[in-house]
C-alpha cells in the first residue's frame, strides 16, 4: 500500500467523537498483533475475570510504570478472526469527555501502538477479507448519514445488496469470456460459437447496468442533499416562510425590510433528502453599507443553489422590482412562492409564464407548507423516497465504473458485428470485467483506495 495507509503494526484511535463536558461514553480502540499485549499491560481487572474474547471486563487503566490511576472502564476484548478488523482488537470503554481518553490514547502511543490513519481500521477489514469495497463506502455513508432513508440506503449496501448484483454482473462476463476463449484454444473439439447468444447475453448484463446507474443522481441526493435558498425583495416573508418550514424562530421577522443582513441556515429533511435551507437577505439596492453586503450574499447563494424559492408578495404581485430579481435568477432550478395569500385578494398576478412551478403560502399561519415540500420534490424529480427503493443506490464513483463497463461491452458487440476475430472480442470484454471489479475491490489500485478510505474518520 501507500505511505497513507502503512498497513503493518498495531494501531489505536478514539473511535468516538470528543467533545468537552458532553458525551458519558468515550472509546479507544486498538487493533492489530499487540492489541491484547497493550491491554493487560494497561488494564487491572479486579477479581477473578476471565480474559477472553468477546468478554467486557471491568476494571481500572493504571499508567504501566507509576501505577497512577488513569480511569475506571470497561475492557471489550475481541480476538481476531471475530473481530471488525479480522485482527486482534481490544477497545477501551472510557468515560466520555476529553482528559480521559486522551490520556488512555496516549497511553497505547507509548505502549507500542501507532496512531491510526483516517479509516484504517476500515481499510484492514477490507485488505483482510471481511468487506468488500462498496460495503466499506456504506460504512462511511451510514456514518455520514443526514436523513433516515440515506442510513437505510447505506445499511443495505453495508449488507451486500449492491455488492451481489455487481459479482453476478462480473460472473456473467466471466462466463461469456470462458465461452470465448474456449473456442480459441479448442477451435476444432467444440461446436461454433452461438454468437445471437452471447449477443443476447452481453445486451442483458448492459440493461442491468443502466438500471444500476439510474440509481447514481437518487443516491448523490440522499448523500448530499440539496441546497435551497429562499431569494425576493425585502418584506415579502422569506423569513417567516423559513421558521415555518423549520418549525422554529431561526430567522428574524419584522414588518420592517431589510431585517436580514445575512444569510440564514437551517438543515431539514424533505421526503428523505436532506436539504439546506439558505434564508438571504432581502435583494434591493440600498445605501446602507451592512445591508449590501447582505444583498451581495444573498446573491452568491442564489447562485451556488440547487433551487430557487423565489418569494413574492401577493399583496403587492408581481412588480419591477421581482423582474429585475428573477431576471439575475431564472437560469436556476426554480419554485415560485406567492406568500400572504391570506393578506390580499384572489387576483391573478401576471408572472412570466415559463415559470411552471407556483406554491400560494401563508408563512405567518403556517399555511402551504406541505404543498411547497411537494413542489420542491417534484422539481428535483424524485417523487417521495421510500425504503424500498434505497437498495441500490451507488456513488459517483460505481457510476463511473458502470459507465466505464457498459461502454466496453458496447464495442464487444461492435466488435461481433464487424466480424472481428474471436481475440478482440476478449479485450474489451476484459475491460468491463475490470471495471466491475473496481466497484467491489477485486480490481483495484492504492490510488483508489487511498482516495476512499481517507475520507472516513480516525476511529473508523
Amino acid at each position: 500500500m501507500s505511505e497513507i495507509f502503512a498497513t503493518t503494526g498495531t494501531i489505536v484511535a478514539i473511535a468516538t467523537a470528543v467533545v468537552p463536558q458532553q458525551g458519558s461514553v468515550g472509546i479507544v480502540r486498538v487493533s492489530g498483533t499487540e492489541a491484547i499485549h497493550i491491554a493487560q499491560t494497561l488494564f487491572h481487572a479486579p477479581g477473578r475475570q476471565v480474559w477472553e474474547s468477546h468478554r467486557i471486563l471491568y476494571g481500572y487503566i493504571r499508567h504501566p510504570q507509576t501505577q497512577q490511576l488513569v480511569d475506571e472502564a470497561l475492557l471489550l476484548i475481541m480476538k481476531a478472526p471475530r473481530s471488525y478488523t479480522r485482527e486482534d482488537v481490544v477497545e477501551f470503554h472510557c468515560h466520555g469527555g476529553i482528559m480521559a481518553v486522551q490520556q488512555v490514547l496516549q497511553l497505547c502511543l507509548e505502549s507500542g501502538a501507532r496512531l491510526a490513519q483516517a479509516g484504517e481500521f476500515t481499510l484492514r477489514a477490507f485488505l483482510n477479507g471481511r468487506l468488500d469495497l462498496t460495503q466499506a463506502e456504506s460504512i462511511a455513508d451510514l456514518v455520514g448519514a443526514r436523513s433516515p432513508q440515506a442510513a437505510v440506503a447505506a445499511l443495505a449496501g453495508l449488507q451486500g445488496k449492491l455488492a451481489h448484483p455487481i459479482h453476478q454482473l462480473r460472473a456473467n462476463c466471466l462466463d461469456i469470456l470462458a465461452e470465448i476463449e474456449a473456442r480459441i484454444d479448442f477451435e476444432e473439439d467444440l461446436p461454433p460459437l452461438d454468437e445471437n447468444a452471447i449477443k443476447s447475453a452481453i445486451d442483458k448484463i448492459s440493461t442491468e447496468i443502466t438500471n444500476l446507474v439510474a440509481t447514481a443522481d437518487k443516491g448523490e441526493l440522499l448523500r448530499t442533499g440539496l441546497k435551497v435558498a429562499i431569494v425576493g425583495r425585502p418584506n415579502v416573508g422569506k423569513s417567516s416562510l423559513l421558521n415555518a418550514w423549520s418549525r422554529s424562530d431561526r430567522a428574524i421577522v419584522t414588518p420592517l425590510p431589510g431585517t436580514t443582513r445575512d444569510v440564514v441556515e437551517s438543515q431539514l429533511v424533505v421526503g428523505g433528502i436532506p436539504v439546506q435551507v439558505l434564508d438571504t437577505a432581502g435583494i434591493r439596492d440600498t445605501q446602507d453599507q451592512v445591508e449590501k453586503i447582505g444583498v451581495e450574499r444573498s446573491r452568491r447563494a442564489a447562485g451556488g443553489a440547487d433551487l430557487i424559492l423565489f418569494t413574492i408578495d401577493a399583496t403587492a404581485g408581481w412588480t419591477a422590482a421581482e423582474q429585475e430579481i428573477y431576471e439575475q435568477v431564472q437560469h436556476r432550478p426554480l419554485i415560485l412562492v406567492i406568500n400572504k395569500i391570506d393578506l390580499a385578494s384572489p387576483v391573478r398576478i401576471n408572472y412570466p409564464t415559463e415559470i411552471k412551478q407556483v406554491v400560494r403560502t401563508a408563512a405567518a399561519q403556517n399555511q402551504g407548507i406541505e404543498a411547497l415540500e411537494t413542489a420542491i420534490l417534484k422539481t428535483v424529480q424524485i417523487g417521495k423516497v421510500q425504503a424500498a427503493d434505497l437498495d441500490l443506490a451507488i456513488n459517483q464513483r460505481q457510476a463511473a465504473a458502470l459507465v466505464k463497463a457498459k461502454t466496453s461491452l458496447e464495442q464487444v458487440q461492435a466488435t461481433i458485428t464487424q466480424q472481428l476475430p474471436l481475440d478482440f472480442w476478449t479485450i474489451d470484454l476484459r475491460g468491463a470485467i475490470h471495471a466491475l471489479g473496481e466497484i467491489t475491490g477485486e480490481e483495484v489500485t492504492e490510488s483508489v483506495l487511498d482516495k476512499i478510505f481517507s475520507r472516513f474518520c480516525i476511529g473508523k
